[in-house]
């Protein structure tokens, strides 16, 4: 083995245990980036400053909203996998559908969840979609940033192959050509999940939820940027391989991403912060 090349920490698959019950890691970073999503989604709704006045959703909404958004993202990202990423497997298996434990999940199907749990719930109880969106998106990068920790814990979705002279390329051991590959879970998780939610965090800082859609489409724009550049160092999927002109589908799921998000930056831009109670008009 090349003087350079990391060994693989050996993880178990088990996070935790307790008696008869088990906690795998994916499941257990799904638990944990709701849980801190929601902690954080509450700090920003109590800021005052940052709306420019009271926030249009309340604490008791988006108490009520949790359940909702992780339906849609368990619902949407396995709807996603099945459809985008392994249609023939499951039309010839339907019952395999259901077997989440298993693994199988998009992100732009749990993303697409998100939107219809957003909108239906803001439309239920007559709050701001645009707003709910961003309150959603502002604390999405906490639960990307975990679930690729835990794609790298389960030694899954790994890097292409390259160099073994690269300091850290590492063989993965659930490869069957145990090459050395790039851990592109963890150059997802530096951009998915720490970048993006610095720029949205900055941005909040300076003022950006006073401007309906102006997180959500920051949200989108830069989701679809990290995660094309992160897919020219990600091993597409076994069952898709490269897809037109050397793209992958994770490439092909973004573009549109890039669009959308682009349009809702300069709807925000342009539709402007609202006035503060008691202004001159």
């Amino acid at each position: 083995m090349p003087f350079l090349l990391i060994d693989f920490p050996a993880f178990k698959p088990i996070a935790l245990e307790i008696g008869p019950f088990a906690i795998r890691w994916y499941a257990l970073a799904y638990i944990c980036g709701i849980v801190f999503g929601w902690l954080y989604a509450r700090s920003l709704l109590k800021n005052e400053r940052l709306w420019a006045g009271p926030a249009p959703i309340s604490l008791l909404q988006v108490d009520d909203f949790i359940l909702w958004v992780t339906l849609g993202i368990i619902l949407g990202g396995r709807t996603g996998y099945v459809l985008f990423y392994n249609l023939p497997f499951f039309i010839d298996h339907p019952a395999a559908i259901f077997k989440l434990w298993e693994g199988g999940m998009s992100f732009h199907g749990g993303f697409l969840g998100c939107v219809v749990a957003v909108m239906w719930f803001a439309y239920r109880n007559k709050i701001p979609i645009l707003s709910l969106g961003d309150i959603t998106t502002a604390v999405a990068p906490v639960g990307l940033l975990l679930g690729r920790i835990a794609n790298f814990i389960n030694g899954e979705l790994w890097g292409r192959a390259t160099d073994a002279s690269l300091p850290w390329a590492m063989i993965f051991p659930n490869d069957p050509t145990q090459l050395p590959r790039h851990p592109s879970q963890l150059y997802e998780a530096g951009m998915e999940g720490i970048l993006l939610f610095t720029v949205l965090a900055i941005m909040i800082r300076f003022g950006a939820l006073k401007r309906p859609g102006m997180i959500l489409g920051a949200f989108i724009l830069i989701y679809g940027l990290t995660r094309i550049a992160g897919e020219h160092f990600r091993e597409p999927d076994a069952q898709l391989g490269f897809l037109w002109g050397g793209l992958t589908m994770g490439m092909l799921l973004s573009i549109p991403m890039l669009i959308v998000g682009l349009i809702l930056i300069v709807l925000a831009v342009r539709r402007g912060a609202p006035k503060p109670l008691g202004a001159i008009r």
